[in-house]
C-alpha cells in the first residue's frame, strides 16, 4: 500500500501567497464599482455644473423664449426693409404700389413686435409714413389741385430709397476691399542691426579701377575744337627781312618758331621761298652738310 506524503513547506507558502486576502479583495471590489458608477455618469451626464456632472435638469429652470432665434432675414433698418421688399417683388420703384407694399411691412412689424418692442419703435414710425402716404393717395383730389400739378405723396419716400440704396452699393464695394486683419496679414520682420558701422575693405587694386573708370568717362566727354586762324605771308615776309636787316647771316632754322605750331612755320617756309623767288635773300651753304644760312641780296643803304 502506497504511503502518502505530506506536501512540502515551501508549495505551502507559494499557494497562500496565490490567493489574496478577504480584505484586499473586499478594496479590488469597491474599487470596481466606483469606476464603473463614474463611467456611468459620465455617459448620463447632460452638463457640468462648476466641475460636477448634472445628471438630470433642475425642476425650477428656466429656458427664456428668445435663448435660440434663427433670422432668415436680416434687415438694418425701415428702408433696408422697403428695399428689399421692393426688389424682391419686382415694384418699380418710381412707381410704387402703396397697398401692396404697406400690407407686406405691416406683416413684418407684427412678428417684430412680438419679440422685441424696442426694435419694432422705428419700424413702426416708418409704418406711420406708409399709412398716411397710402391715404393721401386715396384721398379725392379738388379741381384747383387738378388745375395745379400736386407732388406726387411718394416722391420724398423714393428720395430717400433711391439714397439708401447708393449708400449701400458703395458700402458693399468698399468692404470687397481687401483690409488689414480681416483679408491679410502685414508681415513683421525683425532684423538685428549693429550700432557700429562696418566698412568694407578697399584694395589698391579697387582703386586703381575706379580711377581708370573716371578717366574712361573723361574722355568720353572731351571736346575738340577747330577753329579758323588767318596767317598772312606777305606779314611773314616782312618779318624775315626785318630780322635779316640785323644779322648779316642767320641760320636757317633760326627763322622758325616751334611755339606758334605747325601751321605758322609752314607760312613761314612759304614766305621764304616767295623772298627768295623774288631774289631778295640769298640761301647759301659753305660745303655740303653744313648748316644753311641766310641773308639779304643786297646791302642796305
Amino acid at each position: 500500500m502506497a504511503e502518502v506524503q505530506p506536501p512540502a513547506a515551501d508549495g505551502v507558502l507559494a499557494e497562500a501567497a496565490a490567493q489574496p486576502s478577504p480584505e484586499a479583495a473586499e478594496l479590488a471590489t469597491a474599487a470596481a464599482a466606483v469606476e464603473a458608477v463614474a463611467v456611468t455618469t459620465e455617459v448620463a451626464a447632460l452638463a457640468r455644473l462648476y466641475g460636477e456632472p448634472l445628471l438630470k435638469l433642475p425642476n425650477d429652470l428656466y429656458i427664456p423664449p428668445d435663448a435660440l432665434e434663427i433670422f432668415l432675414e436680416a434687415f438694418e433698418g425701415p428702408l433696408d426693409l422697403l428695399l428689399y421688399l421692393i426688389r424682391k417683388q419686382n415694384f418699380n420703384i418710381l412707381d410704387i404700389p402703396m397697398a401692396q407694399l404697406t400690407l407686406q411691412y405691416l406683416k413684418y412689424v407684427d412678428q417684430i413686435r412680438l419679440s422685441n418692442l424696442e426694435l419694432a419703435a422705428e419700424y413702426l414710425l416708418m409704418a406711420a409714413m406708409l399709412i398716411e402716404i397710402k391715404s393721401r393717395m386715396l384721398l379725392p383730389q379738388r379741381q384747383s389741385e387738378l388745375d395745379i400739378e400736386s407732388d406726387d405723396p411718394r416722391a420724398e419716400l423714393v428720395r430717400r430709397l433711391l439714397e439708401y440704396e447708393q449708400i449701400k452699393l458703395a458700402a458693399y464695394d468698399l468692404n470687397t476691399i481687401p483690409q488689414l486683419d480681416r483679408d491679410f496679414v502685414r508681415t513683421q520682420i525683425f532684423i538685428e542691426q549693429s550700432l557700429v558701422p562696418t566698412w568694407p575693405d578697399v584694395e589698391p587694386i579697387d582703386l586703381q579701377q575706379a580711377w581708370l573708370d573716371v578717366l574712361k568717362r573723361a574722355k568720353l566727354t572731351q571736346h575738340h575744337k577747330i577753329s579758323r586762324e588767318e596767317l598772312s605771308v606777305r606779314e611773314h615776309m616782312t618779318g624775315i627781312l626785318r630780322r635779316l636787316q640785323s644779322s648779316r647771316f642767320v641760320e636757317f632754322a633760326d627763322l622758325f618758331d616751334g611755339a606758334g605750331g605747325v601751321p605758322v612755320v609752314v607760312v613761314n617756309f612759304v614766305a621764304l621761298l616767295e623772298l627768295a623767288k623774288e631774289t631778295l635773300i640769298e640761301i647759301t651753304q659753305a660745303e655740303p652738310f653744313a648748316p644753311i644760312y641766310v641773308r639779304l641780296a643786297y646791302s642796305p643803304a
